[in-house]
């Protein structure tokens, strides 16, 4: 098997690696019929000198490898004909920016497989991002906070080297009394709750937090069940929520009354319910003042209305303002702040890799070299010009004229 890495082509540029040097250099001692080639490149965490040190040849041309890595999506223009690719596409919730890429997937009779749809027998996924868009998002809320309180000033994220040079930020952060809801039981929330605990900001039950009053800053953790509701059902039931999404409501509203930052980690799609609506964020008691959107789904269909777009690493926040459901300043008394980056795991992409690198050598290469793998095969959106059977649902979107 003959891998190619390839050099990440999007704009903006995201320096994250699908595999490190030394990982790369571990999958070819532990399987010697496997070969590793990268296509060199400028902007990388790890540079061209770090994969050759560890013995991974640099090619430009990887039209002699079987399957090609990357991370974010492959500009259409650039596949290879005929070849195997691996990437988060972008496709699956028919995103219209990507249309043309699953096009041209389809008429180069590309085998397309997306990072985001493999997963275990239970549907869990089993190689993600997930964890670290939660650390860096988090933080990137308390960043904000630190902006918006005037409370302390610390270095964004993107500037530290890696978490270790992260932790010294820390010991800055002093926090007036606020509240902080997250939303969100999977990796995103997972990493987020982990940044939240390890800068000692205390977790509380929901009930409590909306009912009490406290001292210093806390955060609450809601579940699928605290934020929506079926009418005329007293009990939520998971697996319906699950089946009949457009049957439930919002039971997000009350806390819009007494959270102060919202840190949004939960998955979403259209057919859920909004948490709020704009109107709702003119009315004068609603409290909240930041908005770090790590889901970063755009409006009009996404979970809050005012993630208007995403915004970039090294200018994570813009303002909103609900009156004129317009942009604004940041940092002001009309703005509600939003953070809405889309690559958040760029911002510390060396810790990031790695971990991604792990999860893809452990439980993805080897189903690929087993060449018989439903988790595989369920992954797989386009093969021989045709879209894969749990993908059929992509036609309309994918024939364009």
């Amino acid at each position: 098997m003959k891998i190619g890495i390839l050099r990440e082509e999007k704009t903006p540029q995201d320096n994250r690696v699908p595999l490190t040097p030394s990982q790369c250099r571990t999958l070819m001692e532990e399987h010697p019929d496997v070969w590793i080639a990268v296509q060199p490149c400028g902007h990388r965490c790890y540079t061209n000198e770090e994969y050759r040190y560890q013995g991974i040849a640099l090619k430009e041309d990887l039209s002699g490898c079987d399957i090609l890595l990357g991370v974010k999506e492959v500009p259409p223009h650039l596949f290879i004909e005929g070849k195997t690719y691996l990437f988060f596409s972008h496709t699956i919730k028919q995103q219209p920016h990507n249309q043309k890429l699953l096009r041209a997937a389809l008429d180069k009779k590309i085998t397309l497989i997306d990072y985001e749809c493999l997963k275990d027998p239970k549907g869990k996924r089993i190689i993600a991002f997930g964890r670290w868009a939660g650390i860096v998002g988090a933080y990137e809320g308390i960043h904000a906070i630190g902006k918006r309180y005037k409370a302390f000033d610390i270095k964004p994220m993107n500037e530290c080297l890696n978490f270790a040079e992260v932790q010294k930020e820390f010991a800055k952060m002093k926090f007036p009394p606020l509240k902080i809801v997250l939303t969100g039981t999977g990796r995103v929330s997972e990493g987020a709750e982990f940044l939240l605990d390890i800068v000692n900001i205390k977790k509380v039950s929901p009930r409590d937090f909306l009912y009490r009053q406290f001292d210093e800053i806390v955060y609450t953790q809601l579940e699928s069940k605290h934020m929506f509701y079926r009418p005329g059902h007293e009990e939520f039931d998971a697996q319906d929520y699950h089946q009949n999404p457009k049957e439930y409501k919002s039971a997000f509203y009350p806390f819009t009354k007494v959270t102060d930052i919202f840190m949004n980690g939960i998955y979403w799609d259209k057919r859920i319910p909004a948490f709020f609506t704009q109107e709702q964020m003119q009315e004068p008691d609603f409290a909240i003042k930041i908005i770090a959107d790590i889901t970063c789904d755009i409006a009009p269909d996404a979970s809050v209305p005012s993630t208007l777009r995403t915004s970039v690493i090294g200018d994570a926040v813009y303002g909103y303002n609900p009156y004129t459901g317009q942009e604004c300043a940041p940092f002001t008394n009309e703005s509600v702040d939003v953070m809405a980056i889309d690559n958040l795991p760029n911002e510390l992409p060396r810790d990031a890799s790695e971990d991604f690198g792990n999860m893809l050598m452990s439980r993805v290469i080897p189903r690929l070299m087993s060449g018989d793998s439903k988790t595989i095969d369920n992954a797989t959106i386009t093969i021989d010009g045709k879209l894969n059977e749990p993908f059929h649902y992509l036609t309309e979107y994918a024939d364009l004229e």
